[in-house]
């Protein structure tokens, strides 16, 4: 496999990593029709567990079998798959080596009520993730969380792992719980706190929601408006979270959140390809149309993060 340019510079800004952890995320950064590009498009397919298996698949009943999403992922062109223990070992044999696959190592269910202190149930294991050839781990922190400290705790323990058997950390941060209000779960300035949080954990590919234009915290409003870091548009907000990354020096992709129209999504994505973000992680929005649909879809996205749509 050769290696582009444009991901060289990636892997260089992982100065601490052993050769086996930049081996996996070169597989990701160079595997699709994005491969090579810098940019990435990845399926996950966690909404089972996080919302129930008829609220996820019914509209697509082909969805139930876990093959469905390997194949669409791997018909797309996609980058990489990611998904919970359970999905991944029902492929792991057929499609081994097909793309490269990111286990989701932690879950949470609709059925409980987290409260002030959401949470997620460690489900896998890093050795589970050696055994089933992931690239990379995935885990969920809830910044904000009454719970939050836990979770970094143990993420951190779980990255130390993976990183010893080369093993890469994708880290969700997703804003939920405490005194946090709900509009503040996508507000500017939390996103851009969540996003700085899973690169000082240690993640090298982040993903967080598009960040709307509303303020939370009000010690953070004061800096938002002394210094008039813009936030009007999509492309502003996604551009100030990448330099919230290190100065652009983590991987950052975006979710696709709940199901929308066409025309929406491609606007949205649009603006995150131009806020100069490194991709996408689109599920329900994609394993939830009928799978040519899908495809269609999933290939437009693409072109607009080669900048052709």
């Amino acid at each position: 496999m050769k290696i582009s340019p444009k991901v060289k510079k990636i892997l260089s800004h992982y100065e601490s990593d052993n050769p086996g952890t930049k081996a996996n995320l070169a597989r990701i950064l160079m595997h699709g029709k994005l491969g090579g590009t810098g940019k990435v498009l990845i399926l996950p397919v966690d909404q089972g567990f996080e919302h129930g298996p008829d609220r996820s698949f019914a509209v697509n009943p082909a969805a139930y079998n876990p093959h469905y999403h390997f194949q669409l992922a791997i018909d797309a062109g996609l980058n990489a798959y990611a998904a919970p223990l359970g999905m991944i070992e029902a492929g792991a044999d057929t499609f081994a080596g097909a793309i490269p696959t990111i286990l989701k190592v932690n879950s949470s269910n609709s059925l409980h009520n987290g409260g002030t202190a959401p949470h997620q149930a460690t489900t896998a294991s890093v050795k589970d993730a050696l055994r089933l050839g992931c690239s990379a781990i995935g885990f969920t922190i809830y910044p904000s969380s009454d719970a939050a400290f836990d979770m970094f705790e143990e993420i951190r323990e779980m990255s130390e792992e993976a990183k010893s058997y080369g093993i890469a950390t994708v880290i969700w941060s997703y804003p939920r719980g405490g005194d946090l209000s709900k509009i503040g779960e996508t507000a500017m300035d939390i996103c851009a706190y969540a996003t700085h949080i899973a690169a000082l954990l240690g993640a090298h590919i982040i993903k967080v929601k598009p960040p709307t234009q509303a303020l939370e915290n009000l010690e953070a409003i004061k800096v938002y408006e002394k210094i008039k870091i813009p936030v009007a548009t999509l492309e502003e907000r996604i551009k100030h979270i990448i330099k919230s990354a290190f100065d652009g020096r983590r991987i950052v992709v975006f979710s696709g959140g709940n199901a929308k129209g066409e025309d929406e999504i491609y606007n949205e994505i649009r603006q995150i390809y131009k806020g100069g973000a490194n991709g996408s992680i689109i599920g329900r929005n994609t394993f939830q149309r009928p799978r040519e649909e899908a495809l269609k879809m999933l290939d437009n996205i693409i072109k607009i993060y080669l900048g052709k749509f």
